[in-house]
């Protein structure tokens, strides 16, 4: 084999390599007979978790002595602060407008919201409302590691930067500020537009679904993932439940 020959074989095979991640694109789509997924997402109470930790810098505009994070809220026996989503769904509905761009503001020394849902290559808004530096650390969450997605240090009030979210394995992003180190939120960052935000009973629908079979995951910032199969019928709804 020539050296001509043997880079065709080169670009040949990486063509191949590159086009399974490109069928895997999420593709917008007319959804006929469209089905609904329900259900409950609960918690064993031992598992509700609250974090005192110590202000200990910019009393005047965080508060003083200690700041509560609730990393595992709970109303009764339902999970709050947990999402789930249909994994891996190759074609459907189109996302909703809002989930195009988060903001995220910094006020108080606390991020507004605790937990943000948006689109995967949606744009993040980050704003300083306080007369303080906060310094914005996002990473991606992947299993137990994590990668900086974004690193902006904003010493101004009222600063403002943007940037596009790209994830590449994870679906949430940990939000914490490298100045003051009880300030901590999350991102749910969705691959597909089939996802719901649990409400404070711990239910949740998702609607309009492509008839078929599916992974369906609970997501939640501390306690990790579950997950089950479901199958969506033409105008049915299927039932889920989740505990953690």
């Amino acid at each position: 084999m020539n050296k001509l020959a043997a880079f065709a074989t080169v670009l040949a095979a990486a063509a191949l390599a590159v086009s399974p991640a490109q069928a895997k694109k999420y593709k917008v789509v007319t959804v006929t007979d469209g089905g609904t997924i329900t259900g409950k997402v609960t918690v064993d109470p031992a598992k509700v978790e609250t974090e005192s930790i110590l202000i200990a810098k910019d009393p005047a505009v965080c508060g003083t002595g200690e700041r509560k994070i609730h990393w595992v809220r709970a109303n009764g026996d339902a999970l709050l602060d947990a999402v789930v989503y249909l994994a891996k769904v190759p074609a459907g509905k189109a996302f909703p407008p809002a989930t195009e761009k988060l903001t995220i503001d910094q006020k108080g020394c606390t991020f507004i919201p605790f937990l943000g849902t948006m689109a995967n290559r949606g744009e993040l808004v980050a704003i300083n409302s306080d007369p303080v530096t906060h310094n914005i650390h996002t990473y991606e969450m992947i299993g137990r590691a994590r990668r900086t997605v974004l690193n902006v240090s904003q010493p101004k009030q009222g600063s403002r930067i943007t940037k596009k979210i790209k994830l590449r394995r994870g679906v949430a992003m940990k939000v914490e500020c490298d100045v003051h180190n009880f300030m901590h939120g999350f991102v749910f960052v969705a691959k597909n537009p089939y996802f719901a935000v649990v409400g404070d009973d711990g239910s949740f629908t998702i609607g309009d679904v492509p008839p078929g079979k599916y992974v369906i995951k609970a997501w939640h910032g501390r306690l990790g993932e579950t997950k089950a199969k479901v199958e969506v019928k033409p105008g049915g709804t299927a039932k889920v439940d989740f505990a953690f």
